[in-house]
């Protein structure tokens, strides 16, 4: 049974800890079997069983875990990514602010003035006392709410330090004398306000990429009615509307053209920088920009339907997927703040009791622990690599759509290319037509074109396309039967047709004769594709179609091979023109596969996958429908069919082949940041909370360390924006 899919905004998190307690709070509802949460999304999204969770089941459990959530659909979206990130940069912006101003004056004191009066001690007290509890609030609101949830995340930490810190100075301001610390919570809570400061920003730059996107469409269409026409917003356009595009005006809505010309800049969905004539009959695309002329478009998918809307979508689920590497960090992080608390504790008693150092010399120590641990660091190390990766691939035209697929890309070692559409245009022509046995060519055309009406594959939509170039009038067929790569049969006229492969008609019983075959190898060698007719069991015919190599083939082909990938070629066309084809590409011809069906394709490369390969297949057709899902990367031609798009792991918006190569780079490139945030927050935590216990690093250099440990990891990932 199908799975209901909830999507949530969550507000609040700082840490990994928090979205381990927010997972288990969800997961904890009864009818729920997967929840996962990203830190650097602030989202959720909830599998259950349908209808059987109420989403206020689900609110009020991420509330009793101490955050607030809201549900995202397509009527209440979740704030725009820049709406919440300028909010949080206000905000943080502020209380840095009055932070900085106040914790100033009580650093300089505790630096110039070693042995303070207890009037200067009264001074300190007054100036730290909002930084700890003004300034502080929101890390005490979020330590009690996880302690109400018998949990404990980075803010506990935080308070715990900061509070120990102020409460020593406070008794010993009042009661016992001595030295004070003051400054030590001031500058804690400054530091740790200007780290989300900084984290605010970068964050922000991180969700760029899917905000432009979000963008793209327009708010208003020009909609024309009984000949006048009328601004409207683009929720109110409906399907089969026509609409008037200006130059210089975004599309608002995915249509056909039924009037006009004009080049539409694609650039924002496909990557492709050289705009593309559009004139009646022609597919445009919501969010593209029409450079130049009028069109009239009648309006085929609106709202959450349109290709952009789809690649929002699909960009921000990526997005709040986890890749399988980040399994270990999120177990570490369901136990690391427990474990900090036992180590600070730990340090406090060993300083105490062992080393005989004295109370404020072990309370000292126990605060740099409790602060210099970062699970935030832990948090974002992953899902920001995920979310500015992505977001890059989408700038380039490369959709990918779930964070799996980018660690299986990274994988790749072997890349199968489909011939037809991918290397090649897809857009075969009939270049001449050959019949037999006194078979007029108009007859065999008229025949063949009405039994290849209802194909879907390129050649028998050449075939079609032909006849009426040449004004043809075609018959209604009957008992039309696709044979996926072989051909069709059909019954058109009272006579029953074989189009397609020579396999095809030998398996039909019909006999093809020396003649032929020699006819058909001299064809092939020219690299020319047949087709063969047969019409009643007899063999009348042929039509000799070339389909050419798409202008990005060979450069594509060309920068898989220098990323030392085994590039093959593989087709249902003959040998003898899949061989020529692959020469003109740069594949050598041992690298060929030809006359493969469809499922021979899927045993293809589950065959080289056998021998140990990683392997990715490009294709767009519905017959390659099972060999992308059995690569373990499909990457689909974003002109392919919707059954292409579905079955890929990887959706390629234009046509251009060197798609292939940036999604396996980005890929590269994104696995390899994530390895390094990871690589970095672990190294930090293993070697800070040593040092912090040793009394190696003050309370402040803690702080500092902590601050700046998330804002590295975030800061690495932004750099995948110009890494491909």
């Amino acid at each position: 049974m199908s799975q209901q899919e909830i999507h949530l905004h969550i507000e609040g998190m700082t840490c990994a800890a928090c979205v381990a307690r927010v997972e288990r709070a969800l997961k904890r509802v009864p009818g729920v079997h997967e929840a996962v949460v990203n830190l650097a999304t602030e989202s959720a999204t909830v599998h259950a069983d349908p209808g059987a969770v109420p989403v206020e089941r689900l609110l009020e459990a991420v509330e009793m875990a101490g955050y607030t959530a809201q549900p995202v659909t397509e009527e209440t979206p979740a704030p725009l990514p820049s709406r919440r990130t300028e909010q949080e940069l206000q905000t943080a912006r502020r209380r840095l602010l009055a932070s900085v101003v106040l914790t100033l004056p009580v650093f300089v004191l505790s630096m110039a003035v070693h042995h303070p009066s207890y009037t200067l001690k009264l001074l300190q007290l007054a100036l730290t006392t909002p930084v700890q509890f003004v300034i502080g609030a929101p890390f005490y609101n979020r330590a009690w709410h996880a302690l109400r949830a018998r949990s404990a995340n980075m803010e506990t930490l935080v308070v715990l330090g900061t509070s120990a810190a102020y409460l020593y100075s406070l008794v010993a301001t009042f009661w016992t004398g001595g030295a004070v610390y003051y400054e030590t919570a001031a500058v804690i809570i400054t530091l740790i306000t200007f780290g989300r400061y900084l984290e605010a920003r970068a964050k922000g730059r991180a969700r760029q990429a899917i905000e432009r996107l979000m963008r793209l469409a327009p708010q208003e269409a020009t909609r024309i009615r009984n000949g006048d026409e009328e601004r409207v917003p683009v929720s109110a356009v409906q399907v089969g509307d026509l609409l008037r595009v200006r130059s210089g005006e975004a599309i608002p809505v995915d249509g056909e053209v039924l009037d006009g010309f004009a080049t539409v800049d694609e650039s924002m969905l496909t990557g492709e920088s050289v705009p593309v004539e559009k004139r009646c009959g022609d597919s445009v695309a919501a969010g593209t920009i029409n450079t130049d002329g009028v069109l009239v478009i009648r309006a085929q998918r609106v709202g959450a339907d349109t290709t952009l809307a789809q690649i929002v979508r699909t960009v921000e689920r990526a997005q709040e997927a986890k890749p399988p590497v980040q399994r270990l960090a999120d177990a570490v992080a369901a136990v690391f703040v427990p474990i900090v608390l036992v180590i600070a504790l730990g340090t406090f008693l060993v300083w105490l009791l062992v080393l005989k150092a004295g109370f404020t010399t072990a309370m000292i120590h126990a605060v740099g622990v409790l602060v210099i641990a970062c699970p935030c660091a832990l948090g974002l190390a992953t899902p920001t690599a995920v979310l500015v990766g992505t977001g890059r691939g989408a700038e380039l035209g490369v959709l990918v759509k779930d964070a799996e697929t980018l660690e299986r890309a990274r994988q790749v070692d072997t890349v199968i290319l489909d011939k037809t559409g991918t290397l090649t245009l897809g857009k075969p022509q009939v270049h001449h037509v050959e019949t037999r046995n006194g078979m007029p060519e108009q007859d065999l055309l008229r025949l063949c074109a009405s039994a290849e009406v209802g194909s879907t594959h390129p050649f028998g939509q050449a075939v079609v396309q032909f006849a009426r170039q040449q004004g043809i009038p075609l018959s209604r067929a009957n008992g039309f039967r696709a044979i996926p790569g072989g051909g069709v049969t059909a019954e058109v006229e009272g006579h029953r047709l074989v189009v397609g492969s020579a396999r095809l008609l030998e398996e039909e019983g019909v006999a093809i004769s020396p003649q032929d075959w020699q006819r058909i190898r001299t064809l092939q060698s020219q690299g020319y594709t047949t087709v063969l007719v047969a019409i009643d069991g007899e063999a009348v015919g042929a039509f000799a179609l070339r389909d050419e190599l798409h202008p990005t083939a060979r450069e594509a082909v060309a920068q898989l091979l220098s990323l030392h990938m085994e590039v093959w070629m593989v087709t249902g066309d003959q040998r003898v023109v899949a061989e020529a084809i692959a020469r003109e590409a740069g594949i050598p011809s041992e690298r060929v596969l030809a006359e493969v069906s469809p499922q021979g394709k899927a045993e293809a490369i589950a065959i080289l996958q056998a021998q140990g390969r990683k392997v990715a297949f490009v294709g767009d057709g519905i017959n390659d429908a099972p060999a992308l899902a059995q690569a373990d990367v499909g990457i689909a031609m974003g002109e392919g069919t919707d059954v292409a798009l579905e079955s890929a792991g990887i959706a390629l918006l234009g046509s251009d082949l060197r798609g292939v190569a940036t999604a396996l780079k980005l890929s590269h490139a994104t696995v390899r940041t994530i390895r390094q945030n990871l690589f970095f927050a672990f190294v930090y935590n293993v070697l800070g909370i040593p040092l912090a216990a040793m009394g190696y690093l003050s309370p402040m250099l803690a702080a500092l360390a902590m601050s700046l440990s998330s804002v590295s990891v975030v800061t690495n990932a932004l750099r995948l924006r110009r890494a491909v």
